[in-house]
């Protein structure tokens, strides 16, 4: 097997139907008094998506996302102005959350509230249905209904945020609470496994990444934006969002900073040498992609929504 088999290997295509729907879509998102800038055409838009998912095989999902960050940057709005049609989402249950920045609505019992540590966060803690247990921020600019703990409550249009692997959700402004006079049974999803399979490929949003410095939020930067805090400077992680196949079962899986660097040999300290080096990012990824996929490993560790959070991972002779 080749060691440079990364995502872009295999196409990701989409059609000019497919394109011109997302970017209407987009374009629609955006108000009319949008800011300074004038607003892009959808024909502006179906390039940039077009050069971004059929020129270098990013997922129109992803692509989509990154566009929408780069207008609000150029446009000078903030994300809660954005009218997303995503918001109609209906019903998930926990389990079923495994997207970034994704609109759902769930029916929870809280299961417990910790201390917040920053002046913005009104509330966070732990929710629980009975597919399992996620953490959930409630931003205090949204200015909602104070949460109890052992509370039921049906939480609409909350936005899913994702860390090393690990989903949660968060309640902003546009966030509806309403309380629910039942109970529920709450659940566990963490699953422990162990796999012995080769790495096939390593992804996008791997290597050297740069995180939001709000307290409580913890984002992957797109374009140095956070979809909840607009433009910041980042602060640099380091993981590995590697794919294993053993030809029965294909496991996505993340390394964290700890589990980087036990597993690649490599500190955050050198990643950003290397990137400030190359003048590049990239770098970083691209070095661990020739170095790792290919061969065969060890891995363990708990499964949380369609991820292995990775705790050891040992080469195989």
């Amino acid at each position: 097997m080749s060691t440079n088999a990364t995502p872009a290997d295999s196409a990701v295509n989409a059609s000019s139907d497919d394109l011109a729907t997302a970017a209407t879509t987009l374009i629609e998102q955006f108000p009319d008094d949008a800011g300074d800038e004038a607003l892009p055409s959808v024909d502006d838009i179906v390039t940039r998506l077009d050069q971004m998912v059929n020129g270098y095989n990013v997922p129109l999902e992803e692509a989509t996302r990154a566009t929408r960050n780069h207008y609000l940057d150029v446009l000078g709005i903030e994300y809660d102005d954005l009218a997303l049609p995503s918001q109609s989402a209906g019903d998930t249950t926990l389990d079923e959350i495994n997207t970034d920045g994704q609109w759902v609505s769930v029916t929870v019992k809280v299961v417990d509230l910790w201390e917040p540590t920053s002046d913005s966060i009104s509330q966070v803690g732990l929710i629980g249905d009975e597919s399992g247990r996620l953490k959930f921020t409630k931003w205090a600019k949204a200015d909602l209904p104070e949460l109890d703990a052992d509370g039921v409550y049906r939480l609409d249009n909350v936005i899913t945020s994702e860390y090393e692997g690990r989903y949660s959700i968060n309640l902003n402004s546009r966030s509806v609470i309403d309380p629910v006079d039942d109970d529920i049974e709450v659940g566990d999803n963490a699953e422990e496994l162990t796999i012995e399979a080769p790495m096939v490929a390593i992804q996008s949003g791997s290597g050297l990444i740069k995180r939001c410095p709000h307290d409580g939020c913890t984002r992957v930067l797109q374009d140095g934006r956070c979809a909840e805090h607009g433009t910041v400077e980042g602060e640099f992680d380091l993981r590995i969002k590697a794919v294993f196949d053993d030809g029965v079962r294909v496991q996505h899986a993340i390394f964290d900073k700890e589990a980087t660097k036990a597993l690649a040999d490599i500190t955050i300290e050198e990643a950003k040498q290397q990137a400030m080096d190359a003048l590049d990012t990239s770098v970083v990824a691209n070095d661990l992609t020739d170095a790792l996929v290919g061969r065969y490993y060890r891995v363990s560790g708990r499964v949380i929504g369609k991820y292995l959070l990775v705790d050891e991972a040992d080469p195989l002779a």
